[in-house]
């Protein structure tokens, strides 16, 4: 988890973030143990902002990973931020109910299952 959570750290000091100044980062590790980062790049437009773990992710499947074991996402306040509901959504649509989340607070990391961030997802089933 520390070295996951390593990444993270280091992918926020990239973030682009001059209206909030809430910089985040995320890594994502592939099922093979290829580890992408992302960091949040804002946007005057604020709903045009990129989110750190869509970064990753974009990134990752661009690359052609759809397979993911864990992520990692941090602030630079380490106050414990989570995925927003958009960012799990985007997760769901690749991992399942037990992909492992870390997140780092104050005390320390903390550790979430997809499931128990986001327990009633919108699925493929759902567009049957």
């Amino acid at each position: 988890m520390d070295d996951l959570l390593d990444a993270a750290r280091s992918a926020l000091e990239s973030a682009y973030t001059p209206y909030s100044e809430y910089r985040v980062g995320a890594a994502i590790e592939t099922t093979d143990g290829t580890v992408y980062t992302g960091c949040n790049v804002e946007n005057a437009n604020y709903s045009n902002s990129l989110h750190a773990e869509e970064v990753a992710i974009g990134t990752a499947v661009s690359d052609g990973h759809q397979s993911f074991a864990r992520l990692a996402v941090t602030s630079a306040k380490r106050d414990g931020v989570t995925p927003c509901g958009m960012c799990r959504q985007t997760l769901a649509e690749f991992c399942d109910d037990d992909f492992r989340i870390y997140t780092e607070g104050s005390d320390g990391p903390v550790e979430y299952t997809l499931g128990e961030l986001l327990p009633t997802t919108i699925t493929p089933e759902h567009l049957e």
